[in-house]
């Protein structure tokens, strides 16, 4: 990766990966791939389509083939098909709810 030394931007969120309540903040793309491949990632989460799309947005976008924002969302799916939420993304969906 020839910019992975560059850190891409994307707009702030926080993932409950480590549990309930339980939230771990990523900026850049960089912060993206590293969660989704920590061991913080459920291990069935791992086996999804979304998961596999997220960390291949990721890899293009860290080396700027695509929009970070692409990638983002990517993540966004993924976390939420291993049954995590994403803040600020879900914020309305948890407001109604709680």
């Amino acid at each position: 990766m020839n910019n992975s030394h560059n850190k891409v931007p994307i707009r702030p969120l926080h993932v409950e990966i480590e549990g309930l309540a339980r939230y771990r903040q990523a900026n850049t793309v960089d912060q993206l791939a590293g969660l989704l491949l920590s061991v913080s990632w459920p291990p069935g989460g791992k086996q999804s389509s979304e998961f596999h799309n997220a960390l291949a947005t990721s890899l293009d976008a860290m080396e700027l083939y695509l929009d970070p924002e692409v990638a983002r969302d990517a993540f966004v799916k993924a976390a939420h098909a291993a049954g995590m939420h994403v803040l600020p993304d879900d914020m309305v969906e948890m407001k109604m709810v709680g």
